[in-house]
């Protein structure tokens, strides 16, 4: 499918791109500055401080980057120095290369960020390996890597800091083009010609994106002080925005229904058409909205969907007219009407009219709580060391990998840069068989079609300042889609070596196969050990996935249970519910999507997962619906029928997270329904309460059975 124009735009003004010029820019200005003083080599070596630095440069709150690429340099000093040392001779070269790989990879019990540091540190001793330097140049040279690391920190700091708001404003922007594609997906529920079954695939997956995507969204605003806490228009404007997408995704989520019944209830009327047309146009208008966020414009001709949605009425009446019940139709105009507003409310705290009064808006929520809190302990990395931890099993299996590489290496003494199979290695190995498969996968593609090209360009074009303008522009797509597409990376990554070594007067065309024969070995190592070495399979910690995912519904719904027994529960506890509901059902669809790549004898249970994982995207979708009746309509009342469905749905996903070995939560309501809200008959609202937690109990209902099915045959 050919790339838009707007999307095209979008990669260029996205975090990635900046991402990838940035750190370009930190690692090729050193050895550009020092090449006009005919100190290349202490360029380069600048250079390669800056390379394994930018590693850590991931996005996050600036105070988490500065710490971290500070406590790396300190790292990348140290190994540095004792490579150097240990490379001249063999043995404590590879009882050197053994213990770090192992204790580097173990940094992963401390989070993404600290896994960064270690792997930053692996690659600086990967590249001394084979540096030829004497006894004597030993600390000289560390230091200066440890120089070109510090040069690359400040750059980055000083780059924040120049616009330190950019990062902000371009993750929301891409937080809502993947709410776009969440959207668009939900609009084909409406289509005829939609299969429901693949159509639930593709949204359980964008739904991992969407959940992935604001987590970093809130790492970058809720733990920064800069957006908390400062009170000027701009930081003000990018925290109610992400708010009011965080709200907006959980209405789209709620709109859930029976599609089957609705397509053969309506499928003669037109009407479904209608509302699916209708919520595409409404996708298009918060795509444009989000493209002018990312690119820092103002998007001042938003479209009034009003007459639209007036349309839509007069044709669902009609439909009634006809004695066919509409009364999920007219849900679903509410619904529209609800996104119509959400977007509205996006789009004016961008207009200059309205900006200026969110400087004295309260926050209503208490962000701290919103984001997760990383204890970096000793305590953490030693409890770990026993083979119930994945972490330790990853660490053991990298070390041993690593060990069998360097032996290979050197045994086969294919050429000058054989630590090549050892970056391979480094660069393959996951905790996860799957993930290993996929990056095994992308890692030889990406070698061997950015080979090609290499080869092309350094054949075809002998003029060195052109191959120089194609090697910059190799270097900023190779750290541009690093994030993004890793294959894409990767076929970046290879010319630029290529046309590298060129220019350093380090082999040629030779350096191709080279390259080439030296992923075959490592990536081959690497899968043998992914499938052999204290494997980590999914269906091993499954159980504990799908428990989680329950017990998170179960507090989603015990805060409605509360409220509607009178209870006070605050905007932050049903935020908190709901996020946490929201990060457990993304983490079961990328495990489940995880161990569908796995060998098929180890995918347990796989049909009988899947459909746990489509029951709870629409178990947490009706209680979305209901908790949002209750926060928007202020709903506080329920008739003892309602209190009774809640609490045989308690007990039902209760049971089922018994079997799973998980924790219990237990809903007390006698004392409610013996004082009785006394109410002579039942509302309306009574009545689609009792309906919404009806349909709940079903789904709690369904999930049992696939639970008792899951531990049948486990």
């Amino acid at each position: 499918m050919p790339l838009s124009s707007k999307e095209i735009k979008s990669f260029f003004f996205s975090q990635y791109f900046s991402d990838g010029l940035r750190m370009s820019l930190g690692i090729l200005l050193p050895s550009l500055v020092f090449l006009q003083f005919d100190k290349f080599d202490f360029g380069i070596a600048l250079s390669l401080g800056a390379l394994c630095i930018c590693v850590i440069d991931n996005p996050g709150p600036v105070s988490h980057k500065r710490n971290a690429m500070a406590i790396g340099n300190v790292c990348l000093f140290i190994v540095a120095v004792t490579t150097g040392y240990a490379r001249l001779n063999v043995y404590t070269l590879g009882l050197e290369v053994t213990a770090f790989s192992f204790l580097f990879s173990m940094f992963t019990v401390y989070g993404n960020r600290a896994a960064s540091v270690g792997t930053s540190s692996l690659l600086i001793m990967i590249f001394m390996i084979d540096k030829d330097v004497k006894p004597d140049e030993i600390l000289p040279y560390s230091f200066t890597i440890l120089a070109g690391g510090v040069w690359y920190m400040l750059f980055s700091l000083v780059f924040f800091g120049i616009r330190p708001y950019r990062a902000a404003q371009q993750a929301l922007g891409e937080n809502i083009a993947d709410i776009v594609k969440f959207l668009r997906i939900k609009a084909d529920f409406y289509l005829p010609d939609t299969d429901i079954d693949a159509n639930y695939h593709k949204l359980v997956s964008q739904q991992i994106q969407v959940s992935q995507h604001q987590d970093a969204v809130r790492e970058l605003l809720f733990k920064s002080r800069v957006m908390v806490r400062e009170s000027t228009n701009a930081s003000r404007i990018l925290v109610l925005t992400f708010v009011d997408l965080v709200d907006m995704f959980e209405h789209i989520m709620a709109t859930h229904y029976d599609y089957s019944h609705i397509r053969e209830k309506f499928k003669d009327t037109g009407i479904l058409t209608d509302i699916a047309q209708l919520l595409h146009q409404m996708s298009d208008e918060l795509e444009n909205i989000g493209f002018a966020i990312l690119s820092n414009t103002r998007y001042k001709n938003l479209v009034d969907f009003m007459p639209a949605l007036e349309e839509l009425k007069t044709n669902i009446d009609a439909i009634g007219g006809n004695e066919t019940s509409n009364l999920v139709l007219k849900k679903i105009l509410v619904n529209l009407r609800d996104l119509h507003h959400e977007i509205e409310n996006i789009f004016n705290y961008y207009n200059s009219s309205s900006s200026k009064i969110l400087i004295n808006t309260p926050p209503d929520v208490e962000y701290s709580k919103f984001v997760t809190h990383q204890d970096y302990e000793p305590h953490v990395f030693f409890d770990n060391f026993t083979l119930d931890s994945g972490a330790f099993k990853h660490a053991l299996r990298v070390s041993l990998v690593c060990l069998v590489g360097f032996i290979a290496a050197k045994a086969l003494a294919l050429g000058h840069h054989s630590y090549w199979v050892l970056l391979t290695i480094i660069v393959i190995l996951k905790p996860g068989f799957s993930l290993s498969k996929q990056r095994n996968y992308q890692r030889l593609v990406g070698t061997i079609g950015g080979g090609i090209i290499g080869v092309l360009i350094l054949l075809l074009i002998p003029n060195n300042n052109v191959q120089f303008v194609l090697m910059v522009i190799f270097m900023m797509g190779t750290y541009s889609f690093s994030r993004l597409n890793y294959v894409v990376s990767v076929i970046f990554m290879t010319p630029y070596v290529l046309i590298l070594f060129k220019f350093l007067g380090i082999g040629h065309l030779d350096i191709v196969e080279e390259r080439i024969i030296d992923t075959i070995i490592g990536s081959t190592i690497a899968f043998i050990a992914s499938y052999a070495i204290f494997p980590t399979w999914e269906f091993e910690q499954m159980k504990k996935t799908l428990s989680e995912v329950i017990y998170a519904n179960l507090n989603y719904l015990l805060k409605i249970a509360d409220t509607i027994t009178g209870k006070t529960v605050t905007t932050t506890d049903y935020k908190l519910a709901r996020k946490d509901v929201y990060v457990k059902s993304a983490n079961l669809s990328a495990a489940f999507e995880r161990m569908t790549s796995e060998p098929k004898s180890k995918q347990r249970n796989i049909k009988d997962i899947h459909k746990f994982v489509v029951l709870n995207h629409i178990l947490s979708s009706y209680i979305a619906t209901i908790a949002s009746d209750i926060t928007v309509k202020g709903i506080h009342k329920a008739q003892p029928d309602s209190l009774k469905i809640i609490k045989k749905s308690f007990a039902l996903l209760n049971e089922s997270n018994k079997q799973l070995g998980g924790k219990r939560l237990e809903f007390i309501g006698e004392k409610q329904e013996k004082e009785a809200f006394i109410q002579p008959q039942s509302s309306v609202a009574d009545n689609l309460l009792k309906d919404q937690l009806g349909f709940i109990n079903k789904i709690s209902n369904d999930i049992a059975k696939v639970t008792e099915s899951v531990v049948a045959e486990d």
